[in-house]
């Protein structure tokens, strides 16, 4: 369950040139582009691995190409970049053919132009001012979706757009082979957290099925007494644990149910090849206490969640806690719980009932064990913690009936006006951005979910790169959001996407 590389997945680089030019020019056309390749692999803005793929010159080589990358499970993508002019029908094929997306880098070998030694041998080997017109052209007639990066390919700000691109990329490979277990269902009567399983599946690859409560109770029954020591033991090594809870505490009991919870949740998802789950406080026959510390542990192991039966933000935590591996900042369940609203400044503290995952924690977690008013069972453990401050997004995946669309909102969290001794759960205090009132007014009207996918690990960009990637409606709330301009897009949205089923 890791996610601190990405150095186990490719992106190929791939070059397109013609025969046109003669065995010289291809001959330093290849010399370059390993050049390239070889300073991206190395590059710290890039996390996953690039590959240089032998110059493609005709539509068979690049057909083939694109059907070798389908067939490569380390391979989630390519960077394309015509070196010279490589004549757009030979893609027609090849292109039509990939199902792994692809990045289409506008650069050219040398920075500078050579004032004094420029002849038509350099401009026939460094054509890619043209060249990748004709390649963008084929996208765009083909309404291919990519996102294209202009620059000289050892400018820092160019790495690190491939870097982001990389990262989506790694998202929406995961997302295409993910599995989400539900325990239970939805939170009756709830409309955001439902949605169209199947769709999900063709459209974005996620397989999302339901398990009964029983089916989990089995395996936490089979914990044994010695697995329960051996994770109590580390739980009161790696944590401040409140007295209660400690061994001889009164609590302690709870303590050791939590730990036996979270040893048959674990022992569930890894024989099912599970990466995300759901709970739901409503459906919690057989199990002792809500399963609280134990799904915030699994959180911060990199499996993804959502309350209450929510797959589709269970899906989006787990996705993006890969596009962030290696990054600083952590990924969580989270959602919109109260407002501060001061005339001087409004927040919004952001919290849940007990799951929101200890990679966004400032401080060392306390394990705690409170009463709760809801589910009906034994007081639960958790931990709790207040956010670091900082950037951060939030994110919600809603099914809008015809389509899945992605909000994302920016946000920074900020310190706390002052303590909060009396709330029992994690929390962070975030000002949205632009502001409260337009920042709730525009996700509200975008139908934005109460759960959301918290990060303070990727930026907007990796999201709107991954959108592109599964072809989903993408909206963005930030600093230069206004809502009557955003009333416009979403009419506009409704509109392309009412109008694309028959294109």
């Amino acid at each position: 369950m890791s996610t601190t590389s990405l150095k186990n997945f490719e992106v190929w680089f791939v070059t397109g040139s013609q025969h046109l030019y003669g065995p010289k020019t291809l001959e330093q056309v290849k010399l370059n582009s390993t050049a390239i390749a070889g300073a991206f692999d190395a590059s710290d803005k890039i996390p996953v691995r690039i590959v240089f793929k032998p110059v493609v010159k005709t539509p068979a080589e690049i057909t083939e190409m694109c059907k070798d990358a389908n067939n490569s499970p380390e391979c989630i993508g390519l960077i394309c970049w015509m070196h010279t002019f490589s004549p757009a029908k030979m893609w027609i094929a090849g292109l039509l053919s990939l199902q792994k997306p692809f990045v289409h880098l506008h650069t050219q070998f040398n920075r500078d132009l050579p004032w004094g030694e420029i002849d038509m041998d350099f401009m026939n080997l460094n054509q890619a001012a043209h060249g990748d017109r004709e390649f963008g052209f084929i996208g765009s007639r083909l309404r291919i979706q990519r996102k294209v990066v202009v620059g000289h390919w050892e400018e820092a700000n160019v790495q690190e757009k491939i870097g982001l691109w990389t990262r989506a990329a790694a998202g929406w490979n995961e997302l295409r082979h993910l599995k989400v277990a539900r325990w239970g269902d939805n939170m009756r009567e709830v409309a955001v957290t439902e949605g169209d399983k199947v769709e999900a599946q063709i459209k974005l690859g996620v397989s999302v099925n339901g398990y009964g409560v029983g089916d989990l109770v089995k395996f936490v029954n089979e914990v044994s007494e010695g697995a329960i020591d051996g994770l109590v033991t580390e739980i009161e090594s790696k944590y401040e644990v409140t007295d209660s809870l400690k061994k001889g505490g009164n609590k302690h009991e709870s303590l050791r149910e939590s730990a036996r919870i979270e040893l048959g949740m674990r022992a569930f998802l890894e024989k099912g090849g599970f990466k995300a789950f759901t709970t739901t406080f409503e459906d919690l026959q057989g199990l002792v206490q809500l399963p609280g510390f134990a799904v915030q542990r699994l959180m911060a192991d990199g499996y993804g969640f959502g309350g209450e039966g929510d797959w589709k933000t269970a899906a989006m935590v787990r996705t993006m806690k890969v596009m962030a591996a290696g990054l600083t900042g952590g990924t969580s369940f989270m959602e919109d719980y109260t407002y501060h609203l001061h005339p001087s400044g409004a927040k919004v503290l952001g919290a849940h009932m007990l799951e929101v995952c200890e990679s966004i924690a400032q401080e060392k977690p306390r394990v705690e064990i409170h009463q709760l008013g809801i589910g009906g069972k034994a007081d639960p453990v958790r931990s709790k913690f207040t956010v670091k401050p900082g950037q951060a997004l939030n994110a919600s995946l809603i099914d809008m009936g015809n389509r899945f669309r992605l909000i994302v909102n920016e946000v920074e969290v900020v310190p706390l006006d002052a303590p909060m001794p009396k709330l029992p759960v994690a929390s962070a205090l975030w000002i949205p951005k632009p502001n409260l009132e337009i920042g709730a007014g525009a996700w509200i009207l975008a139908g934005g979910a109460h759960h959301t996918s918290f990060t303070q690990a990727i930026p907007a960009e990796v999201l709107e790169d991954f959108a592109e990637m599964a072809g989903i409606e993408y909206l963005i709330i930030n600093d230069s959001t206004k809502i009557s301009e955003f009333k416009k897009e979403l009419r506009w949205n409704d509109l392309y996407y009412h109008l694309s089923k028959g294109i």
